[in-house]
């Protein structure tokens, strides 16, 4: 345990660990089986991701952990499509209820303005003229955003400054 007490990132992540654990517990205690399932879930994608990424002690950061939430998220928004176009209204719900959960974890979104200013101030900051200066707006500008707004929403605000 040394180790991880001299990482703050794995502080951090320790965090987000154990506030699953927490949130596993009080799922039981109220009988809530799809907070329970869900929150099961979501441990067991951020523990393989952090197999992946770190091997078997490894241990993610809040920033990774924040996005294994967004692509569990992602991954029941596309069921809901399929169960919409499907004619399923029970799995849309079943599924709906499952992001609900899952967006308790993540932070409170960045507005549009907020986000326009930054967009603008990262790119007069950069110096960037060009689509060719997306890429490295874009690195800068997750890093600032840390999770507040979603990928499309920032490239989408890039792309209508670079010409």
């Amino acid at each position: 345990m040394i180790g991880t007490q001299s990482n703050p990132k794995s502080v951090i992540s320790m965090s987000f660990a154990a506030r699953l654990t927490e949130d596993i517990k009080n799922a039981m205690k109220a009988k809530d089986t799809v907070a329970l399932n869900v929150v099961r879930n979501l441990k067991s994608a951020v523990k393989y991701a952090a197999i992946e990424k770190f091997g078997a002690e490894g241990e993610l950061g809040d920033t990774d952990a924040l996005a294994v939430v967004r692509k569990e998220i992602k991954k029941l928004q596309d069921s809901v499509d399929g169960a919409e176009k499907a004619g399923r209204p029970e799995a849309v719900e079943a599924a709906k209820a499952e992001i609900a959960v899952l967006e308790k974890y993540l932070p409170a979104a960045m507005s549009q303005d907020d986000l326009v200013k930054l967009v603008e101030g990262v790119i007069a900051e950069l110096g960037a003229t060009s689509k060719k200066d997306m890429g490295s707006v874009m690195k800068v500008l997750q890093e600032r955003v840390a999770g507040r707004a979603d990928s499309k929403s920032i490239s989408t605000e890039v792309a209508k400054r670079l010409a």
